[in-house]
């Protein structure tokens, strides 16, 4: 899920008229998860036909901007032209916007592929990393500890006085009266909790950490009213069920 593909005219309809094509009997997780798992495929398709190659695009319009910048400069531009000229610039904009979110989303992707190899920018990070964790003197009482063997002996001598169990009067809770909740209160605890999700949804940022799936917050938010009722029907079956 990429977040350019808000600003593609068209995205939004397609998804929706996707999401509501597709026909999934079963319990509430199936159905949430079937439809996600098929509006990937589709958006996979999707992604191709309105990304291919966006440089060569890019560069297309760039020439074409160019050629009318000439004829700008030698004579003045009809205002069919200039229109063609701000569209062609709009246009730019939008597909450059684009293609440096998508190369951003694939610069996160191969670190997460190759950044851990056993390369040099590797072991540059971890060096760096490395120097930057390094302690190599301590202050014990006024006096600066230098030295490996030293250092790991002030350390280990003042976690082990810091953490040494001391024979005090710990305290007790067995004399202790707690409040009960009523049963009133227990059924709160245990009804629906529908508005309680689309909270925590919305609280989250929209572009951090998607999961397993490659699903987005984000993405659940824009389209979250042709989830509903997706997502309420595998609430319910997990309030009802108690399982995931």
């Amino acid at each position: 899920m990429l977040k350019c593909w808000a600003d593609v005219p068209g995205y939004q309809q397609y998804v929706r008229s996707k999401l509501q094509s597709y026909q999934v009997d079963g319990w509430g997780r199936y159905i949430l998860k079937e439809k996600l798992k098929q509006i990937k495929v589709d958006l996979k398709e999707w992604h191709l036909n309105h990304s291919h190659n966006l440089p060569g695009k890019i560069n297309s319009l760039k020439n074409q901007i160019d050629v009318l910048d000439f004829k700008g400069e030698v004579d003045v531009l009809s205002e069919e032209k200039v229109n063609v000229l701000h569209e062609l610039s709009s246009e730019l904009h939008s597909l450059s916007k684009a293609n440096a979110s998508i190369s951003w989303k694939q610069s996160l992707l191969l670190w997460l592929r190759e950044g851990d190899a056993n390369s040099k920018y590797f072991h540059a990070i971890m060096s760096s990393r490395r120097r930057r964790n390094a302690i190599s003197s301590v202050v014990v009482d006024g006096n600066i500890i230098e030295g490996v063997d030293n250092v790991q002996e002030a350390v280990f001598g003042h976690l082990q006085t810091h953490f040494q169990a001391q024979q005090i009067n710990r305290p007790r809770v067995d004399d202790l009266h707690f409040c009960r909740f009523s049963a009133i209160d227990g059924n709160f605890l245990t009804c629906p909790f529908r508005e309680e999700v689309k909270a925590a949804v919305w609280d989250c940022d929209s572009f951090k950490s998607p999961g397993p799936d490659g699903i987005h917050l984000g993405f659940i938010k824009d389209f979250w009213l042709d989830l509903k009722l997706d997502i309420m029907r595998f609430i319910s079956d997990f309030h009802r069920n108690g399982r995931l």
